[in-house]
Parts: structure tokens; C-alpha cells; sequence
């Protein structure tokens, strides 16, 4: 079983549910990063962001797991839906937060020397009966120093910049989290534009529809896929006659996953299973006498 990073704290219940049940998917499978990229059409390191909960995955690449495991996959998109409408609300938490304001660590001196301002004051006051001109000097320099007005009203001259402070923030924080979405969701589309790049790639990645028709033809079992066939084929194989295989590996009772034309871990255990019960050799390959008792 893979390793993963543990996941986020702040990750979505839904979303954390969803990245769990795409682990599983992926080590019972047996798959790699780069199965996955093969049969999904997405690549290795796209799988890297989704198995590690920084990127929400398309529906697109859940259906092809789903497609490539076996699995059903209705329960992964409902929890893609739920986990969707609360992915851009919980990147926009993430956003910094404003500090406290300068008007505010200026509220915080101006507590701590009111008094010390008053008693300046009273002295202004003083020294002003005696100098007319002196008075107004001094009361405006004590404004600037510190407020001199009433209390009431210096709340409501300092309430507006920090709401409009406040403000700027929040809109920053949304831009840059609608960015940052964009600039993933571009990610994605770029580098699953460039798996798909190369004309063979685009011809090999849809996997291509087989049927079994399991018929009995001179006391032969077949599935009339590959005109009878005998070839010997190995792990990592590809065709006909691995989808051949496949039909009579299902007819004997043992699941090797779709019938997809693909030698893969699933087929490859189903083959071992098949050799073990009927006293072959067990070693993963259909040879001349494998194929002769899959035909029975």
C-alpha cells in the first residue's frame, strides 16, 4: 500500500472523505501514477495534487478511475458535488486576515498619555488668558498631538478608515483566491492538453470496446475475440488477446477487473489464481498450456 502525506486539517469533511476513497480506489487497484496517467488521460503529477487533497479533482478524472477500477461511480461524484460547493470558501479562509490597525495602536497611546495630554491642556488654558493669540497656538498643536475632542465623536472620525481597511482586505483576499483557482484550473487543462499532445497517445487513450461471446466451437471454449489465439502473452501486454484471456478468465469464475485489453495487476492476479487452481505453473504468463486449459 502507497504512502501518503497526512492530510490537511483544514480540509473539507466531504473533500477529505473523497481524497481518502480515491487512496483506496488506487492501492486496491494495484495502480501507479503512471497507470493512472495512462488510463485516465491525466497526468502524474495532476494525480499527485488530487491523492494529496491540494487539488480538487474533475469529474472527468473520477470516472475514468472509477472506469479503470471497476468501481460505481455515483457515490465519488456526489461527494465531488458536496465537496465542490465548499472548496473556493474554504481556500478564501485561508487568506490573511487584517491586523490591527495603526488607528488602533494610536487609540492604545493615546489611553495610556490622556492624562498627561489633559494636564498639558489645562496649562494651555492657563497661559492663554494672559496671550490671545498664544491660546489658539497652543490648542492647535495639542490636536495634533493627541484627540481633543469629546469622546463620542472620535470613534465615528476613526470607525470609517478601518471599515474602508477592512474592506480593501476582503476584496484582496477574493481576487487573489479567484486567481489562484484560475491559475489551477489552467494547470490542469495545460498538462492534460500535453499527455494528449502526440497523435499515438490520443489514439491509445481511449481504451478500445470489447464483448464476450463465450461460444463452444469443436469442444473449445472461445469468446471470439481473437480467432482462437494461442499466443503467449506476458504483464504489461496489450490487444486482442489479453481481452480474449480476459472473457475466459471471467468464465471460469475468477474477475480480472474490465475487459479492457490490458495485461494489469487485476488480470495478472486472475491469471495466477486460474494457474494455482488448475496445478499449473504459477508464474503470471499464458503460455501454450494455459491457454489450453482456459479453453478447457
Amino acid at each position: 500500500m502507497s504512502r501518503y502525506k497526512p492530510l490537511s486539517d483544514e480540509l473539507d469533511p466531504c473533500a477529505r472523505q473523497l481524497v481518502e476513497e480515491l487512496r483506496r480506489l488506487k492501492d486496491h487497484g494495484e495502480l501507479t501514477m503512471r497507470h493512472l496517467a495512462a488510463k485516465t488521460g491525466y497526468s502524474s503529477r495532476s494525480w499527485e495534487r488530487y491523492l494529496g487533497g491540494t487539488s480538487l479533482p474533475p469529474r472527468e478524472a473520477l470516472e475514468a478511475l472509477a472506469r479503470t477500477t471497476g468501481a460505481d461511480p455515483v457515490p465519488l461524484l456526489a461527494l465531488h458535488e458536496v465537496a465542490a460547493d465548499t472548496w473556493d470558501s474554504r481556500r478564501a479562509k485561508t487568506a490573511v486576515e487584517p491586523r490591527p490597525t495603526t488607528q488602533e495602536q494610536d487609540e492604545g497611546q493615546d489611553r495610556g498619555h490622556g492624562q498627561d495630554q489633559g494636564h498639558g491642556h489645562d496649562q494651555a488654558e492657563g497661559h492663554g488668558q494672559g496671550q490671545g493669540d498664544g491660546q489658539e497656538q497652543g490648542q492647535d498643536s495639542v490636536t495634533l498631538i493627541g484627540p481633543t475632542t469629546p469622546p463620542a465623536t472620535a470613534p465615528a472620525h476613526g470607525r470609517f478608515p478601518h471599515i474602508a481597511l477592512t474592506a480593501g482586505v476582503v476584496a484582496l483576499a477574493v481576487a487573489l483566491s479567484a486567481a489562484l483557482l484560475l491559475m489551477l484550473r489552467l494547470d490542469d487543462d495545460v498538462t492534460q492538453a500535453t499527455v494528449a499532445a502526440p497523435p499515438s497517445t490520443a489514439a491509445a487513450s481511449p481504451s478500445p470496446s470489447y464483448t464476450c461471446r463465450i461460444t463452444r466451437v469443436d469442444g473449445r471454449w472461445s469468446a471470439g475475440i481473437n480467432e482462437g489465439r494461442n499466443d503467449e502473452i506476458v504483464y504489461g501486454a496489450t490487444g486482442a488477446d489479453v481481452a480474449e484471456a480476459q472473457c475466459l478468465l471471467r468464465r471460469a469464475g475468477i474477475s480480472p477487473g474490465g475487459i479492457d485489453g490490458m495485461f494489469g495487476p487485476l488480470t495478472l492476479r486472475a491469471v495466477k489464481s486460474f494457474q494455482q487452481r488448475s496445478g499449473l505453473v504459477v508464474d503470471g504468463m499464458l503460455g501454450p498450456r494455459s491457454w489450453k486449459a482456459l479453453r478447457g
